[in-house]
């Protein structure tokens, strides 16, 4: 009898479709049955020995919220839910419209985001980083009201942790190999990650959270390991090391079965070459393994963005990786088709726009939208110190000041994280125009939010543009993180003084040392910063907008909760 290893997990859901994802122990039809009548089957398809299935369920029907339970093979049991579970029984709640996947004016949409979520460890041990955010939000919803519950969880990167692994997997690790040999106790390969993945979303609260809230995610840094693509001299150095082929290659395989095409609409599924040729094969290894071969290779061979509409919100997720362009006379956050592709998206109906071949599945509005989400682990907007220095930064090691300085800029970048938007100063330039025109005009919406993480702490800046000017539409960079993780009291020292008159004052000495314009916006912090393990959620209703942060704490006497620290009207 085959059995349930890892999920479900609800990834995509609108008025009449969803996809759930698993992995079963053995070759079998995953089925997906839901109280109302709505059903999926799809067959497992194997990479490296292990088996996945994700499940298109059809006949779902608007505004309505249905129970539902998984089953392998035929054997007739389910294996969702779990014998004497402690959660309700999770359910796909879809939107009241039927036309997208959000509902229409009058339904709020809310998105609960974040980043970098080290994995708990079981709940009799202690937690050396304080309690996860995504388990004390599990236990809101579960005990609370259907408004607890977000309609969407995005998870902006580092959903594993690659190159910090725990205490119980490196004593896992040591008993399959060698830790004397490289990488140490880092992962090495496909069965290596999947370990990471079954520590991370086997944790109860998790596994029910992500079995009845919808998500989408996109991978950071830590995901493959620490400074992915922060350099062409950094590649370099790496792709000459004898285990740094497997590893990437692992993470990619890895990041594509259990995080990507679960971001992807059922439409867009069906249209994709690699899925269908998994599907049709008995082994798909060799075929994924190509994949990511080529993808390592060349940025532009694959696009890891994607678009999902939300009735009138739209989300673009912004791959700030693997599309990064690292010659030093050229340096791009992403590369020039990605760019396209960016551009395309955001004004995709915005000022007479449309037409312009939008996606993003049957939630695709085509007619414009009201609120813009730019999805990117990295953020936007820093703290002023920290952007002049990544520029400064980026202007050295493009030889401004000469071979020495160069070689100083590289050593300093890799110790200090200098990659940023704002360390590839023609991207952020662009960046910040593209904002401005999508937020310009009749079809303008009421919000361009980025939503962001990477820096262990949450906070909130709105930009200015010169004389008054820029877009009608209000800009934000939200940043929240960390899910379950930890920053030195020394980082949050330095994150203070980047946003005050004195290191803004040494900032402007960085810009003037490196030769480089200064940015073309000014901004301000409207919010934080906060520290802690956190999650910040937008509701979003028709034009209006409110942001709330919640903070995960232990309460004697009451366990761990989640307390607001922070709510704003931004529309």
């Amino acid at each position: 009898m085959a059995r349930l290893r890892l999920g479900p997990l609800l990834r995509y859901v609108d008025g009449s479709t969803a996809t759930v994802w698993v992995e079963a122990d053995r070759p079998c039809t995953a089925e997906v049955r839901c109280a109302d009548g709505a059903k999926g089957t799809a067959n497992t398809f194997q990479i490296a020995g292990h088996h996945y299935a994700l499940i298109p369920v059809t006949g779902l029907r608007p505004g309505t919220e249905t129970a539902y339970e998984v089953r392998l093979g035929d054997s007739g049991a389910p294996v969702w839910p779990l014998p004497d579970s402690p959660f309700p029984p999770s359910t796909i709640r879809t939107p009241g419209d039927g036309t997208g996947e959000g509902g229409g004016n009058d339904e709020a949409l809310r998105v609960t985001f974040g980043s970098c979520r080290w994995a708990a460890p079981p709940s009799d041990e202690h937690d050396p980083v304080g309690p996860d955010a995504l388990d004390t939000l599990a236990a809101r919803i579960a005990t609370g009201t259907p408004a607890d519950r977000p309609d969407v969880l995005l998870l902006l990167g580092d959903q594993v942790y690659a190159d910090n692994t725990s205490e119980a997997t490196r004593r896992w690790l040591a008993a399959r190999r060698n830790l004397a040999d490289p990488p140490g106790d880092q992962v090495a390969d496909y069965e290596e990650y999947t370990h990471l993945y079954y520590e991370s979303w086997l944790d109860p609260e998790v596994r029910w959270l992500l079995s009845t809230v919808p998500s989408c995610m996109i991978f950071d840094d830590h995901d493959v390991i620490d400074d992915w693509n922060t350099s062409e001299a950094w590649l370099a150095e790496m792709r000459a090391t004898p285990w740094w082929r497997e590893r990437v290659l692992s993470g990619l395989m890895s990041y594509w079965v259990y995080q990507h095409i679960g971001n992807l609409p059922p439409a867009e599924l069906e249209r994709d070459e690699l899925y269908a040729t998994l599907r049709s094969t008995p082994d798909g290894t060799d075929a994924l393994r190509a994949f990511a071969s080529a993808s390592d290779a060349d940025p532009g061979a694959t696009r890891w963005s994607y678009r999902r509409d939300f009735g009138r919100v739209r989300l673009l997720m912004i791959d700030t990786r693997a599309a990064r362009v690292l010659d030093e006379q050229n340096r791009a956050m992403i590369d020039p088709e990605e760019a396209r592709w960016l551009r395309q998206q955001a004004l995709d109906g915005v000022g007479g726009a449309s037409g312009m071949g939008g996606e993003g599945g049957s939630g695709s509005t085509g007619g414009g939208y009201d609120h813009l989400l730019i999805g990117t682990s990295l953020p936007w907007l820093l703290p002023h110190l920290i952007h002049d220095a990544e520029g400064w930064n980026a202007a050295l090691c493009r030889g401004e000041r000469g071979a020495r300085w160069a070689r100083f800029g590289e050593n300093l970048r890799r110790r200090s994280d200098l990659e940023h938007w704002a360390a590839f100063p023609a991207s952020f330039d662009a960046l910040t125009s593209l904002i401005a025109e999508a937020g310009t005009g009749p079809g303008a919406p009421a919000t361009v939010c980025v939503l962001s993480g990477d820096v262990h702490h949450a906070y909130i800046a709105e930009p200015t543009w010169p004389d008054g000017g820029g877009p009608e539409s209000r800009v934000l960079q939200l940043t929240c993180s960390p899910v379950h993780n930890s920053i030195p009291a020394s980082i949050k020292l330095g994150f203070h003084f980047g946003w005050s008159r004195v290191g803004r004052a040494l900032g402007r000495r960085f810009v003037r040392h490196g030769r480089s314009a200064p940015a073309a916006i000014n901004w301000r912090k409207t919010g934080g910063p906060w520290f802690g393990n956190q999650l910040m959620t937008l509701t979003l209703r028709g034009r209006s907008a409110h942001v709330r942060l919640d903070q995960a704490q232990v309460v004697k006497g009451v366990g761990t909760h989640l307390k607001t620290t922070q709510e704003s009207q931004l529309s």
